[in-house]
């Protein structure tokens, strides 16, 4: 009888153990999962940050790009007047 009431004793601690193993084994799972989604903010961060900095070159080049064309206006308004002022000349 001394045998069998031992025997019920380590039964709660064989399930004990197991869920410990269990809870282990869970909290790898979420440490490897975290270390993952970590990884993933680091890339996703680096990427918007290219993003960011290709967006603001084109925001520079769209600037230069619209004075360029400002620039080629007035030009081609200073050349349509000297040709109309040679044009008078009637050279």
């Amino acid at each position: 009888m001394g045998r069998t009431g031992l025997a019920v004793d380590v039964e709660p601690l064989d399930r004990l153990e197991e869920k410990v193993k269990q809870l282990v084994s869970v909290i790898d799972t979420l440490r490897a999962e975290r270390a993952r989604a970590v990884d993933e903010a680091a890339r996703l961060q680096r990427e918007l940050d290219g993003t960011r900095a290709r967006l603001s070159e084109a925001a520079g080049a769209s600037a230069e790009i619209s004075t360029l064309r400002e620039e080629r206006e007035l030009i081609r308004t200073r050349v349509a007047q000297m040709i109309t002022q040679i044009d008078k000349l009637n050279l």
